[in-house]
């Protein structure tokens, strides 16, 4: 299992951060996923299928890009 966190500039609300959570935790393999519109920082608890590629090309798919990817 595997845990990261960061940044999503473009949260700006509690919506933003339901969605990112509504969203990742409907791949396969996400376990948890917390995020806070006062820091910006989303954290992602994920197994086997689900990989960091995978998780990054959704936030993207979304418009909400993780800051360093």
């Amino acid at each position: 299992m595997e845990t990261k966190t960061f940044e999503v500039p473009n949260i700006g609300c509690d919506g933003c951060v339901r969605t990112i959570k509504n969203e990742l935790g409907a791949l396969a393999g996400v376990q948890q996923v917390e995020g806070s519109k006062d820091t910006r920082q989303v954290t992602v608890t994920f197994d086997a299928p689900a990989t960091w590629d995978e998780i990054v090309a959704k936030l993207r798919e979304i418009d909400y890009a993780p800051a360093e990817a």
